[in-house]
Parts: C-alpha cells; sequence; structure tokens
C-alpha cells in the first residue's frame, strides 16, 4: 500500500460527512509529529493545509503523502505565520482551525465537534478548547496548567491572530465564544530535553522583545487582546498589571511556588518536579536575565544599536 493510502481509504468513505473545517497546521522540521497530527485531523475535516517554513527534513514529503496541501513561507514569528495563511488562503469552508504540528484533538472533541459543530448559535463565532499537556510521557494535571483554555476555532472571517513575537492568541474580530466540553487539544512534544531547552531559549529572546517593547515602543503593539472577553484577554491583564510589574527574578521564584507549592504542581511526581521548575522557573528566569541584558545594552548603546543587534545576534527583523 502505498504512503497515506490508508488516510486516503478513510477519506474517501467519510468525503461527505466531513466537517466544513479547513486545519491549518505550522511545521517546521516535525517529521516526529506531523503523520501524528494529520492522521488524527484529515479524516475530520474538508481541509488540511499544512504552512512549512521550508523543512530540511521530511515534513513536507509525509504531509503532502497522507494528502494534506502544503505551502511554504519564510518564518518571522507563528503570529506573522499564521496570519500569512489566514490572508492568503482562499477558505471556502465555515470554520478555521488551529494546530501546530505537536498538537491533536482527543477522539472525543472530534465526536462532540461531529454531533454539534452545526448546532452552534450563530452568536457563537469562535470555539474554545481546554489544553492538555504531556510531558515526557506525563499528563500535566495541576500547577494550574491543565486549566489552560485556548481560542482555537473560529467562523470564517471572525478570527486573527494577535501579532506578538511570544504568546500569540487568536482573537474575535465580532461574536461571543463557547467552550468544547468533551475532550481536550493535546500538546504532546515527542523531542528530548535539549530540543526543549534550545526552543524555550529562543522563546524567552521572544518574550524580551515583547516586553522591551512596552518600555521602548519599537514597534505597533498588538492589543486588540483588551476588547474580548476571553480567558486569553483575562490572563494577559493579569501578567501585565501584575506579573510584569513585580521585581526581576523574584517573580520567577513566586510564580513556580505558587505553581509547585500552591496550585499543587507537586502531585504530577517526577515529570511534573522538572517541568513546573523548567517551565514556571527556569524560562521565567532567563526571560528577565535577557530584559535586564537587553535594558544594559539600551543604555550603553541606544535603542537603535539594540534593533540592530536584535538582527545580528538572534535574526529579529521588528
Amino acid at each position: 500500500m502505498k504512503p497515506g493510502a490508508a488516510i486516503e481509504a478513510v477519506c474517501d468513505k467519510t468525503t461527505d460527512d466531513r466537517l466544513s473545517i479547513t486545519a491549518i497546521v505550522l511545521a517546521f522540521n516535525e517529521e516526529i509529529h506531523i503523520r501524528r497530527c494529520l492522521e488524527r485531523i484529515l479524516p475530520h475535516v474538508q481541509r488540511v493545509v499544512v504552512v512549512d517554513s521550508f523543512s530540511t527534513d521530511k515534513t513536507v514529503e509525509i504531509a503532502r503523502d497522507l494528502g494534506a496541501e502544503v505551502l511554504q513561507h519564510p518564518f518571522k514569528h507563528q503570529a506573522d505565520q499564521f496570519q500569512w495563511a489566514l490572508d492568503t488562503l482562499d477558505i471556502q469552508t465555515d470554520w478555521v482551525l488551529k494546530l501546530d504540528s505537536d498538537e491533536y484533538l482527543e477522539p472525543s472533541a472530534q465526536e462532540w465537534l461531529r454531533q454539534k459543530l452545526v448546532d452552534v448559535p450563530a452568536d457563537v463565532t469562535g470555539l474554545e478548547f481546554k489544553r492538555k499537556v504531556i510531558f515526557q510521557g506525563r499528563f500535566i494535571r495541576h500547577g494550574r496548567y491543565y486549566q489552560t483554555v485556548l481560542l482555537r476555532l473560529w467562523r470564517r472571517g471572525c478570527g486573527a491572530i494577535e501579532q506578538r513575537w511570544m504568546d500569540e492568541h487568536a482573537i474575535l474580530l465580532h461574536g461571543r465564544s463557547t467552550r468544547v466540553d468533551a475532550g481536550d487539544l493535546v500538546d504532546d512534544n515527542l523531542n528530548d530535553m535539549t530540543y526543549w531547552i534550545d526552543k524555550h531559549n529562543r522563546y524567552a529572546t521572544r518574550a524580551m522583545v515583547d516586553f522591551i517593547n512596552r518600555e521602548h515602543p519599537i514597534f505597533w503593539k498588538d492589543e486588540r487582546i483588551k476588547d474580548t472577553d476571553s480567558s486569553a484577554g483575562k490572563k494577559r491583564f493579569l501578567k501585565n498589571s501584575l506579573y510584569a510589574r513585580a521585581p526581576l527574578y523574584l517573580r520567577a521564584f513566586l510564580f513556580y511556588a505558587y505553581r509547585y507549592i500552591f496550585r499543587l504542581g507537586f502531585l504530577d511526581g517526577r515529570e511534573g518536579l522538572v517541568f513546573h521548575f523548567m517551565h514556571g522557573c527556569w524560562v521565567f528566569m532567563l526571560i528577565d536575565a535577557k530584559i535586564d541584558e537587553a535594558r544594559r545594552f539600551i543604555r550603553a548603546h541606544g535603542i537603535e544599536a539594540f534593533k540592530q543587534h536584535l538582527v545580528d545576534r538572534h535574526r529579529i527583523q521588528l
């Protein structure tokens, strides 16, 4: 049987009842994840588009063999990449689904969509999913992390991606959202700790850029999420009004203590110890160190030199 034949067979049988959804999947060197992601979504939606950042592994080959469309576009950051897809694709389906390559919907969430999507009230323009993070094979249930809710599915023309270098969210341009109350959006990255550290080091640099932009406006600050009543908007408000005003470094320790002790992160076992410390303390400490470093650079050389430094050192073109 040729590659992708099993998926093609399933899709052929379910063409008429596949949901009117275009799934957009961002990818770069994701051969470890892309098959799992696509095999779990292709049988259920009318269109799947992989937006690839010129992968050098087999990501594109696997995606095309499975029957997904593949577009390639130079990468700036996740928000820019996904918004480019929204602006470029001629989307004809009723709904748009946002996925990363290491994510997938649980079967119960897929079934919820099959049973209830057609009956969603007209004023509901977006659907939120609860995110389930799997770290080193373990479901991270505690530390308040399992309470993260993300807008990932919206009616065509009703959604956009806020333009940030880090921690971007989908936002509704009008209407309201409701939550899918069966099944989760699973985030299960299969790479090793070296990959995890390298990735979050890059994320910390991008988070620093967004923070410095609050102090020295060097690019347009997208604040559209303030006008929404979303879970992400409320979380952003708390982050900007409380966490961002706390002293550098100390806030990383306080956040870790909150997650690991007061929100019972210790109940997640050995894997939880690593995850909550690395994600809840180390990453935020690293962000603060990069903010501290950026402030010193700006004091010594000025903001224009800092912008050029971002290009030269981090390939970040504002």
